[in-house]
């Protein structure tokens, strides 16, 4: 079934020429890494429906032979503050991981603190961190402190990652900018928020909202993903091309979105199926969604010779 819908929704772009995916090098800028196995267990351990995954640094390369991957930036899946440690240290352990996005609450008094701590470290990259808001008189507001928090990170030059893409999520993202004008947020999955007839119109006004903002970009991932019923779904062309020409071809980029993808698309489909929606257009685009943007977004440094830049 899984490799039928894959076939099914990947039609919709078979008219593509071929695209030499050799050419372009890639770097994924969203895979996790947890272990199970630890004595603490760990707080997410890959989606529902599928085992407990070992999503380690040597199982990440596994996925990837032949695919033209070069580069991977690590998101956190854990909200335990001890665990962006332990993900640093993993990915300074393999020259593939050329930065992290840790998991830190900027409401926090402590969040200066730690985000000090771990911006010492050259690979930490920015933080995920999704419900800035919370609701007074049925209205969204930012939690008290978190405009405070969201300026030290934008001091810091770092980012904020936000996920899983919904409408509330979308205002608050436009909320964490008007609190911090410099800070630069990316919306992880953005193709993957399946708007409905009734809502078609506020998902077209939001994103033209955020399309104004210059910090903000998003990650066209999880194109292939699960719908609100859990069914293998692949957002249309249509989808994507709204969101290419809204924000442009400097503010999008490819992640893989493993492990967290198992069971609904491998990384050699996720990334065939975005090299010949790119196939259609000029090659300077497809080298700004691979790797160029991220690069000037995540402000990484190549740790291997097979890394661009």
């Amino acid at each position: 079934m899984q490799r039928r819908v894959f076939l099914a929704g990947a039609a919709a772009f078979a008219s593509a020429p071929v695209f030499a995916s050799e050419a372009i090098p890639v770097i994924d800028v969203h895979v996790h890494l947890f272990d199970p196995r630890r004595p603490q267990g760990v707080p997410y351990s890959g989606p529902k429906g599928q085992p407990p995954q070992l999503a380690l640094p040597q199982t990440y390369r596994q996925q990837i032979p032949g695919t033209g991957i070069v580069g991977a930036i690590v998101v956190e899946a854990s909200p335990w503050i001890e665990d962006n440690l332990w993900i640093l240290e993993r990915a300074a352990s393999d020259p593939l991981f050329v930065g992290v996005v840790g998991s830190l609450d900027p409401s926090k008094p402590e969040f200066g603190e730690y985000l000090n701590r771990f911006s010492k470290d050259p690979l930490w990259r920015g933080i995920r961190y999704a419900r800035v808001w919370q609701m007074e008189g049925g209205k969204q507001v930012l939690k008290p402190g978190m405009g405070e928090g969201l300026k030290l990170l934008a001091q810091a030059g770092q980012t904020l990652d936000m996920a899983n893409p919904s409408f509330d999520l979308l205002r608050g993202a436009l909320l964490a900018m008007d609190a911090a004008p410099d800070l630069h947020v990316v919306m992880d999955h953005m193709p993957s928020l399946d708007p409905r007839p009734e809502t078609q119109q506020l998902y077209d006004s939001l994103i033209a909202e955020l399309a104004q903002r210059p910090n903000f970009a998003i990650k066209l991932s999880q194109v292939i993903h699960k719908d609100e019923n859990g069914a293998t779904v692949t957002a249309p062309r249509a989808r994507l091309d709204q969101l290419m020409t809204a924000f442009g071809e400097d503010r999008v980029m490819f992640g893989g979105d493993w492990p967290n993808s198992v069971g609904t698309a491998t990384i050699p489909q996720a990334l065939s199926l975005m090299q010949d929606y790119f196939a259609r257009r000029p090659g300077m685009q497809a080298e700004k969604y691979f790797w160029r943007n991220s690069q000037r977004i995540y402000k990484w440094k190549k740790r291997d010779a097979a890394q661009p830049g």
